[in-house]
């Protein structure tokens, strides 16, 4: 008995595109978000976004433009303090950028730390004891500390799950580490690293307003969660009330 000729349109249809669309979302949940996605505000639509809720994308966006903070803060910090990328191999502070762009958002240890991260990181890096660039050293505390904070991702889809008491922790720590870098100071009184500013020639204040937009971003996410973990609790016990039957399909 011959066998009947396969209809070859209808099993790509039926077994291959699912099977690639599958593949399309699991390849982009990768829990990272491209330096590309970080720096610049428009991105294409991925179609792992399929897999995130609104909260998901939220905390998502907010990692993304809370890092941009980050490099803003570092640049300006760079700006006024060239001589901390001198302290390194890399010929201009572009290039320093880079590295530490590269180590915070691939969980890289960053050389002149010696293994400390996240609020380790934080003290040591404007301590008297540390000698390296203190620009790379405490952008890159602050960086790790974020992601540490957000359970090791960048990037968060529906089995993720967040801890609103580590976010709201780092926000409080953005706020210590603000206070650090404007009150550390040398041997001799002076600032460890030059930042904000008030004198009879000006004031500059745009890095506490970096550091300011980063911590509200931290405390709205904070606020969100804590209202979706209420409400799923809310919703349960008013379908006990109520007497309502749960959807099975």
């Amino acid at each position: 008995m011959g066998t009947r000729p396969t209809n070859s349109a209808a099993y790509w249809q039926r077994w291959c595109v699912p099977g690639l669309a599958l593949l399309l979302l699991l390849g982009g949940c990768s829990g990272r978000l491209d330096n590309d996605s970080i720096v610049y505000k428009r991105s294409p639509l991925k179609p792992a976004e399929l897999l995130q809720s609104d909260v998901d994308r939220m905390a998502t966006l907010a990692m993304r433009n809370n890092l941009n903070s980050l490099y803003r803060l570092m640049n300006k910090l760079y700006l006024r303090n060239p001589r901390e990328w001198r302290k390194s191999a890399f010929p201009d502070a572009a290039a320093a950028a880079r590295a530490i762009q590269h180590a915070i958002e691939y969980n890289q240890d960053w050389p002149t730390l010696g293994g400390r991260r996240d609020v380790a990181a934080l003290d040591y890096s404007l301590s008297p004891a540390f000698q390296g660039d203190r620009v790379a050293a405490f952008t890159y505390a602050i960086g790790s500390m974020l992601v540490t904070a957000h359970g090791g991702r960048t990037e968060f889809y529906l089995t993720d799950s967040f801890d609103a008491q580590f976010i709201h922790n780092a926000a409080r720590n953005l706020e210590k580490a603000a206070w650090m870098l404007a009150n550390r100071r040398d041997a001799a009184g002076r600032p460890l690293l030059l930042s904000n500013e008030i004198s009879e020639q000006g004031s500059n204040l745009s890095y506490a307003v970096e550091f300011g937009k980063m911590v509200a971003r931290l405390d709205l996410l904070t606020h969100v969660l804590e209202e979706r973990y209420r409400r799923m609790g809310a919703n349960y016990a008013q379908s006990l009330f109520l007497l309502n039957f749960l959807p099975v399909q």
